[in-house]
């Protein structure tokens, strides 16, 4: 069975820095800590990268974070040719902040997408740069300068962006609000994390284990690169920062 991290960035995805003990040092080094804002590659989200700050100031440098045996055990992977650290160790420990809020407005501007195109997802990355979107459609209907505007216009519009917890059996009661066609949140763990977008949710309301950011403007620019065929029944989106380029 494995060890529990308490996952500070699921209630507050804006903590850059914060104290947290090590609980162990696995056999190919990976840390585990009693408490992390250091989210850990899932749901097409990259982890986090960063570093650790021991007692007499020197640092080490976390290069990925994952999971372990649970989604709450969270591995802290250090770069090559790290210090050795030990359980017990008092840390302050920071994210690479501009890379997660890049992250986390990318990861907003997904869900978004989702509501343009309200069709099942088979497949989804998230980066800080360019991310996609896979549906299960034959045909998109839209073109790259239509879904921008869609877009854009749920990202002016400012929209508040939040968590709420439900019971599974609301889950349930509600398949609606699952949107991957091929993958379900996790059963049995007590609760189910729904984001949430606009007041009340009417926009859009999700399971989602990721981090966003607090409002939809918060996005800023963000355009449709590319629409692309995958398949016979498979369109892929891809999401870029910045205006649409003139053709």
């Amino acid at each position: 069975m494995g060890l529990n991290t308490q996952a500070l960035f699921r209630d507050d995805s804006y903590l850059k820095q914060t104290e947290a003990s090590v609980l162990a040092v696995n056999d190919r080094g990976g840390i585990i800590l009693d408490r992390t804002i250091f989210y850990a590659t899932s749901g097409g989200q990259p982890g986090d990268i960063g570093y650790f700050e021991r007692s007499d100031g020197s640092r080490i440098e976390i290069a990925a974070t994952i999971t372990g045996q649970t989604k709450n055990e969270i591995i802290h992977v250090p770069a090559p040719d790290q210090a050795l650290i030990l359980p017990g160790e008092a840390l302050r420990i920071a994210i690479d902040w501009p890379r997660r809020h890049l992250l986390m407005r990318m990861h907003t501007a997904c869900h978004l997408l989702t509501v343009i195109c309200p069709y099942p997802i088979t497949g989804a990355a998230v980066s800080s740069e360019d991310s996609r979107i896979d549906f299960d459609l034959p045909d998109a209907g839209l073109t790259k300068e239509e879904t921008t505007e869609k877009l854009m216009e749920l990202v002016r519009a400012d929209h508040p962006v939040f968590i709420r917890q439900i019971e599974e059996s609301e889950l349930i009661a509600n398949p609606g609000l699952v949107k991957s066609k091929n993958v379900r949140p996790p059963q049995g763990v007590g609760g189910v994390r729904l984001v949430c977008i606009g007041e009340g949710g009417h926009i859009d309301s999700q399971p989602c284990g990721g981090t966003h950011v607090a409002s939809t403007a918060e996005i800023g620019e963000i355009h449709i690169g590319k629409i692309e065929k995958k398949g016979r029944e498979n369109r892929r989106f891809r999401l870029r920062f910045g205006p649409l380029p003139v053709s």
